[in-house]
């Protein structure tokens, strides 16, 4: 715990200027950052005395090991770059809204020749046209259905599309006149883009002029006699009406607002955001979060603008917005909206009539969302907190384990063997932090020597960044750290999640050049030290981990190990294993743990076993990228055919010159030719073509005499 008076600023060094600030731990990690129209008061109010703070502020500073700020011009640039560094370093102390799940949109693809109407979640697309959000995917898919009788667009898949194309039959909705078969040609694609505009503009809430267009031409088909057209229309009308009260008439004049309410307590506040849109509740959304300071309601609600707009821009910032206070100074606010769509945008509080009536609905489902939210979260901190404690008991640890690091190998009979890092913070996942390592060391299978691998280059890396950060402790020399970019064999150093390695990731050498160029708080790769060490094994699994330790000085993380059969926990240095009773909340989290770094270690492997059955002569050219061996065997035909061309006629490939043509023959004319491939289907051998293993592809033919992947176990 750090002393806030440690790393306090001078007076006089921090400007009365607006700006934005950060406060970093003993990491280098920004754990909180915040903005302040005067950095010199705002800042001040962290360093009074630690009695008179919030306790989760208190929390804060003294977690704390650092301040910097920078200064802006205007209130609107802090806001601006506040939102940027939150998204961007994902500080754990401020204002998170928790379960902000992807909610689902009605999309229409305007972007493409025949606009597809679909749910769509995620980042908005360019071309687009979304309503919603929606609670749930159902309501757009009940919705949809009922407007396909009066709008039938297209809303299938473009596989489906090009499929019903080639066969020139279209699918079932097309039979059921549920779609317009634009596939097939039934009608043209202005006719349909037509047709999608309909379908935009009711939803959009334009409905009136329509139904009364049907109307007409319903009384119009009766007049003539044409009864059962008239059927069909009226059947249309009953459909969009039944769509209509699905989304009731809140508010008069078709207004366009979002209304957010907030429900709170000392520790945690829950939002509730109602999208209207011409004048009906089109989606709703929620979110809860932890209140890191003392923060007003006000302050709550311009967090909830920031996470609501931040990536909008244009028609997805209403021209209204309603809330229950507004933040303080509410200048900028309005202004940082206003920029983001483009139009003026009018942020208040309802005082009267309908919209002070719907705010009060809205306020309601935020207070039921924090009770609920409350409920689940007691026994869910309850239940991670005894976890903790009882792993700590059983283990004799000094404190719980705030972070836990698990760790498995995996192999199919020895061949590709890779391990899995993954992290739990506070019980709960933290994806961000997961790796993955090829085991380069030796070739074959020992579990126990692939452990003292993989946990003396994720340590060497940790003492490598405690070393470039100057938190080396007393009395080292550097000299554990030799090799941090290559095993002590010359091995390359570890593999990231994902990267541009051979075998898609990283080698030692790019990840140490990630990692140490970044000076400016960004996640560094395994930069911080976990109080536990899990490894997915019985002893021999254990005491590997634990000698790799202490080859590397390090004796303040404990390790332990979780053993399948028994499900016992080995520790080192002792002959009988710590059992944990079945019903142990603690035993149930190690498994979680262990069952995740297998999960995640399988998965690598697999997926590293499959890229090298695909790999292909073309795999073995050295600074031969994926692009230009696609454009080869385009150009070509097989590899077979390129095999026999001559360097001038390889060198007619765009992008590929002398040195790399008389490269790329050496190689084939030293690979082995494939073996003849075989039609699975008819048991012929096609001698024609050489089967294209390097462009990926997956059709019919299969080479004779590949691996059974059936036989042998994956651990």
């Amino acid at each position: 715990m750090a002393d806030p008076s440690s790393y306090r600023p001078r007076p006089g060094e921090i400007p009365d200027t607006p700006g934005v600030y950060r406060f970093r731990d003993e990491h280098r990690r920004v754990i909180y950052v915040g903005k302040a129209k005067s950095l010199r008061q705002r800042l001040a109010n962290y360093f009074q005395d630690l009695a008179n703070l919030h306790p989760r502020t208190r929390t804060m500073v003294t977690t704390a090991a650092s301040v910097e700020w920078t200064v802006v011009s205007t209130e609107v640039e802090a806001l601006q770059l506040e939102y940027s560094w939150i998204k961007e370093y994902d500080p754990r102390f401020n204002v998170k809204y928790r379960d902000d799940k992807s909610y689902p949109y009605l999309a229409v693809t305007m972007n493409e020749q025949f606009p597809r109407v679909q749910v769509m979640r995620g980042h908005k697309k360019k071309g687009v046209r979304y309503f919603g959000p929606y609670a749930h995917a159902w309501a757009i898919r009940d919705t949809v259905d009922l407007l396909l009788r009066v709008f039938p667009v297209r809303t299938c898949s473009a596989g489906v599309f090009k499929n019903a194309a080639r066969t020139g039959r279209p699918c079932l909705l097309g039979y059921i006149g549920k779609c317009s078969a634009p596939c097939v040609g039934r009608i043209t694609p202005e006719e349909h883009r037509d047709l999608a505009e309909e379908f935009c503009d009711f939803m959009a809430g334009r409905t009136g002029t329509y139904l009364r267009r049907l109307e007409k031409q319903m009384m119009a088909a009766a007049e003539e006699m044409e009864y059962e057209r008239a059927g069909r229309l009226r059947d249309d009308i009953e459909a969009l009406k039944k769509a209509m009260e699905k989304n009731a008439v809140v508010l008069a004049d078709a207004t366009d607002a979002d209304l957010i309410a907030v429900a709170e307590d000392e520790l945690e506040a829950a939002v509730q955001i109602f999208h209207v849109r011409g004048g009906r509740v089109r989606g709703q959304r929620g979110w809860v979060t932890d209140k890191v300071e003392e923060v007003s309601t006000g302050a709550l609600v311009e967090h909830a603008l920031q996470q609501l707009y931040g990536e909008e821009t244009g028609d997805a910032v209403p021209k209204e917005v309603l809330v229950p206070a507004l933040p303080e100074p509410v200048e900028p606010v309005q202004d940082w909206l206003t920029g983001r769509r483009g139009a003026n945008v009018s942020l208040r509080i309802p005082q009267r009539g309908d919209k002070k009536a719907l705010m009060e609905t809205v306020q309601r489902n935020a207070q039921q969302a924090l009770v609920l939210h409350k409920t689940k979260r007691a026994s869910d901190l309850t239940t991670r907190s005894r976890a903790l404690e009882e792993i700590a008991e059983a283990l004799d640890l000094d404190s719980a384990p705030l972070r836990i690091e698990c760790y498995d190998i995996s192999h199919l009979q020895g061949d590709d063997v890779v391990a899995s890092m993954v992290v739990f913070e506070d019980g709960l996942q933290r994806k961000s932090e997961y790796r993955r390592f090829q085991i380069k060391g030796f070739a074959g299978q020992d579990d126990a020597r692939s452990m003292h691998e993989v946990i003396t280059r994720r340590f060497k890396r940790y003492l490598a960044e405690k070393e470039r950060t100057g938190e080396w402790t007393d009395g080292a020399d550097g000299s554990a750290i030799e090799g941090a970019v290559t095993g002590s064999d010359g091995s390359a150093g570890e593999g990231a999640v994902a990267g541009p390695g051979a075998d898609g990731a990283l080698t030692g050498t790019d990840v140490i050049t990630d990692s140490l160029k970044d000076d400016d708080g960004r996640p560094r790769k395994f930069a911080y030290p976990p109080q536990l060490v899990v490894v997915d094994g019985g002893r021999p699994q254990v005491a590997a981990a634990r000698r790799a330790l202490d080859e590397l000085g390090i004796d303040d993380i404990a390790v332990c190990g979780l053993a399948k059969r028994l499900e016992e926990v080995w520790v080192p240095g002792e002959d009988d294993p710590v059992v944990l009773p079945r019903t142990s909340e603690g035993l149930y989290l190690l498994q979680r743990v262990r069952d995740e770094a297998h999960r995640f270690a399988i998965t690598y492997q697999r997926a590293k076993r499959a890229k090298r059955f695909r790999a292909g002569p073309l795999d073995d050219v050295p600074g031969l990228g994926e692009t230009r061996k696609q454009a080869l065997v385009k150009h070509f035909g097989s590899v077979k055919k390129l095999r026999s061309a001559t360097i001038e006629q390889i060198q007619e490939v765009p992008g590929i010159g002398r040195k790399t043509a008389e490269t790329i023959a050496v190689a084939l004319a030293q690979a082995a030719p494939a073996a003849p491939a075989v039609n699975t289907a008819t048991g012929e051998i096609i001698e024609d073509e050489e089967p294209d293993t390097t462009a990926g592809s997956s059709g019919e033919p299969v080479t004779a005499g590949a691996p059974d992947e059936r036989r042998g176990q994956e651990t």
